[in-house]
């Protein structure tokens, strides 16, 4: 093979390379989850820029929205963009939810950390979008800090959050669920969540929701209640609604041990 022969072959192989990875590129797959990374930027953006936007306007303009307002406006924010883009990303909005999900296997593990950025730079985005329009000042921060105890806030913050990733759980999950009605019935519990906690502990129920606005604002009173509360409530909330979920499969299956069920059996038979 001459010297220009052995050029053009290289040449050759390296455009041979460049196209797969121009069809790596361009697949289906990559789209699609770029999409969903999208998606839960703006959803997640639209959520904390309205929902943390009524607690900023109703502390600056002297209680003109009130704390039920402030409710109903979340609850709102989140029915809407859960039917919005559910149908794109599953409009998570909040790492508690995607860590939970992929722990019960209803979403990809991969893809975990890829959403949880997606959704802290939405948080962030939104945060820093309402500083800037509304010049707000730090008696007017619409982030959450707990009232009275730490531990208090915590306890209630997984409380909350169960009886959202419960729900959560039953209408995203279970194929015997009305899916049209999961927006509603989402928004529905952030709503009461809000009316029950928001005095306390703010109602986060949601580790993006807190660490935005404390980026912005650098208030990082109580921070860990928020980063640590909504996981532990949202697992368990999870794990709660799969003991509870029909299934024709026995016991042994389930635990994917028999061992302890078998020997239990010889000893009743004995």
């Amino acid at each position: 093979m001459t010297q220009r022969d052995e050029v053009a072959s290289k040449m050759e192989e390296g455009r041979s390379s460049l196209d797969n990875g121009n069809d790596l590129c361009s697949s289906t797959e990559v789209v699609t989850f770029i999409q969903k990374i999208i998606a839960e930027v703006l959803g997640t953006y639209f959520l904390i820029f309205a929902g943390c936007g009524s607690v900023a306007v109703n502390k600056i303009y002297g209680g003109t929205i009130t704390f039920p307002g402030i409710c109903v406006v979340w609850g709102l924010a989140v029915m809407v963009m859960v039917y919005a883009t559910g149908h794109i990303s599953g409009a998570h909005f909040n790492p508690a939810v995607t860590i939970t999900m992929a722990i019960f296997r209803h979403f990809p593990m991969k893809e975990v950390i890829p959403y949880i950025i997606a959704q802290v730079a939405g948080s962030t985005l939104a945060s820093g979008t309402l500083v800037l329009v509304f010049d707000v000042e730090m008696e007017d921060y619409f982030g959450t800090i707990p009232v009275g105890p730490s531990l208090r806030s915590f306890i209630l913050e997984i409380i909350i959050t169960f009886f959202l990733m419960f729900v959560v759980s039953g209408v995203a999950t279970d194929s015997r669920a009305t899916g049209e009605l999961a927006g509603i019935a989402v928004g529905m519990t952030v709503l009461l969540n809000v009316f029950v906690a928001g005095p306390v502990s703010g109602a986060s129920m949601n580790p993006a929701r807190s660490l935005g606005p404390a980026i912005v604002m650098h208030q990082y009173k109580g921070i860990w209640v928020y980063m640590t509360a909504p996981i532990i409530g949202a697992i368990a909330g999870g794990f709660s609604y799969n003991m509870i979920r029909y299934t024709d499969k026995p016991l042994s299956e389930l635990t994917k041990s028999g061992s302890f069920l078998n020997s239990m059996s010889r000893k009743n038979a004995q």
